[in-house]
């Protein structure tokens, strides 16, 4: 993943496999934006359940400035009222933003997919071509559900093309320390090849890499790995380019992972 400065002053993180197949994306940074503290300064989203809010009339001019940065400006964004699922919805023209739903899927050229994140781990995927997109949100509850193995055989049923993918900046597994409840999920999930690390302390506590779990679903969906980019961006650790739920304890901004189709908008 290659770190980005729009003339704008936007910073983001874009994929060499999307960039080569002509695919418009951004994974967003905190940086280049018009919001104040604690939400400084490229926020993208609200904290849900918190007295201390953005004002959304930033949040819609930092969205802009986002899109100019990659170039998309004049199209229409469309997000979903993310619920941590495995529910997988078609951008068409009976699509209607705020559905519930963790990830999209398009080929429509005048709209631009977004989803939101601050820790959860954001995933973009487009067929070889570039015509078909998708945008995904994963928690590790989303990961459990198979939100990206449900968006990639979505794409797969569209096309007979290959699939690549750009799994995002998101909570490293150091910093992703939980419980025996979630580890039994994984080890349930996905066997042997849990990418689980025990602690050893006798705390029953581990730790869990989310984007390795994301890669190895992305590879049994048929996805060949020199296909897959993966981010090694921590947004806990690297508090001077992200927001981080876990850091902050809610009170913070949002991230966003953009991608719309490849082709001209008309």
């Amino acid at each position: 993943m290659e770190r980005r400065t729009a003339t704008n002053g936007v910073v983001y993180y874009a994929s060499p496999l999307l960039e080569a197949r002509g695919v418009p994306h951004a994974f967003s940074t905190r940086l280049g934006g018009k919001s104040p503290p604690p939400f400084d300064s490229l926020n993208l989203g609200n904290p849900s359940g918190c007295e201390v809010q953005d004002d959304y009339g930033r949040i819609y001019e930092n969205y802009d400035l986002l899109q100019a940065a990659i170039g998309v400006g004049g199209r229409t964004r469309c997000w979903v009222h993310q619920v941590h699922g495995g529910t997988v919805v078609d951008v068409d023209e009976r699509f209607e933003s705020g559905v519930k739903a963790d990830a999209m899927v398009s080929d429509d050229p005048t709209k631009i997919l977004a989803v939101r994140v601050a820790d959860c781990v954001p995933v973009l995927i487009a067929t070889e071509d570039g015509k078909y997109v998708a945008a995904i949100h994963a928690g590790w509850r989303g990961v459990i559900a198979e939100v990206v193995p449900a968006a990639a055989g979505r794409l797969r049923f569209r096309t007979r093309k290959g699939l690549v993918a750009a799994i995002g900046p998101s909570i490293s597994s150091e910093a992703f320390e939980v419980g025996p409840e979630v580890i039994g999920r994984f080890r349930e999930r996905f066997r042997d090849e849990a990418p689980i690390t025990m602690r050893g302390d006798g705390s029953g506590k581990s730790h869990v890499d989310l984007r390795a779990a994301i890669a190895l679903q992305l590879r049994r969906a048929g996805v060949a790995p020199e296909n897959i980019d993966i981010s090694d961006r921590c947004t806990v650790r690297d508090a001077g380019e992200f927001f981080s739920h876990r850091r902050e304890r809610g009170i913070t901004g949002r991230m966003a992972a953009l991608i719309s189709p490849a082709g001209s908008a008309g």
